[in-house]
């Protein structure tokens, strides 16, 4: 995106899928292709209701059943169709995949702390987060370049391919793409088009963007 004025205006809306049992158990999903829960399926339509009150131009998704299902719960209600993209999958962590929690702390301690601490760790033996957001970003940005002016496209992912892509988009350092913070399941965040680039407007919202009013708009 250039900001030229007659692009600005368009709208990202980067979406996190429902609730899965592994969610529940705190167990690292990555590229595993798990499914929802019954509560997730509930979490997913509760959200589309909201979010089809945003006319979106655009569907894009994962390709993996957790966020291709929470898509099509919004396709249902827009008569849109669903792209789907495996470059829009969750990060790849090799070992650590299938592990709870307690259980990566115990064996890959050090390999947490260094992640944490802003360091490029592949965890697991896996992807970095500059490798997920080098797949992931143009793929939000190429469908971004076809939305009309002031268009809106809702990208359903998973939680780790969002914030990279969102630090991505924002032009932050990836060291500082942890301070995002999490998106619970299906709340999303939402990047506006500017003069100067991408704005975040929402972050891990779970309700309707409302309008800034005042002296920052």
């Amino acid at each position: 995106m250039n900001g030229t004025k007659t692009d600005r205006g368009r709208r990202v809306v980067l979406w996190r899928h429902g609730q899965t049992a592994w969610n529940l158990e705190r167990r690292f999903q990555g590229s595993t292709d798990i499914e929802l829960t019954e509560m997730g399926i509930g979490q997913a339509r509760r959200a589309a209701r909201l979010l089809a009150a945003l006319k979106p131009d655009a569907i894009i998704a994962s390709d993996l059943r957790r966020a291709a299902a929470t898509a099509n719960e919004l396709a249902a209600l827009t008569q849109l169709d669903v792209t789907h993209d495996a470059a829009l999958q969750e990060t790849y962590a090799g070992a650590w995949q299938g592990l709870t929690h307690d259980e990566i702390l115990a064996r890959y301690g050090d390999q947490y702390t260094a992640w944490k601490r802003g360091e490029a760790v592949r965890r697991g033996g896996g992807e970095l987060e500059t490798e997920v957001a080098d797949r992931a970003a143009p793929v939000v940005l190429n469908h971004a370049d076809k939305l009309p002016v002031g268009g809106t496209l809702v990208v359903v992912s998973h939680g780790g391919t969002i914030r990279t892509t969102i630090g991505r988009l924002l032009g932050l350092d990836a060291h500082h793409w942890e301070g995002l913070g999490g998106l619970s399941n299906c709340c999303w965040s939402v990047l506006g088009e500017g003069a100067r680039g991408w704005r975040l407007l929402e972050h891990n919202a779970g309700t309707l963007p409302e309008p800034v009013l005042g002296d920052d708009d």
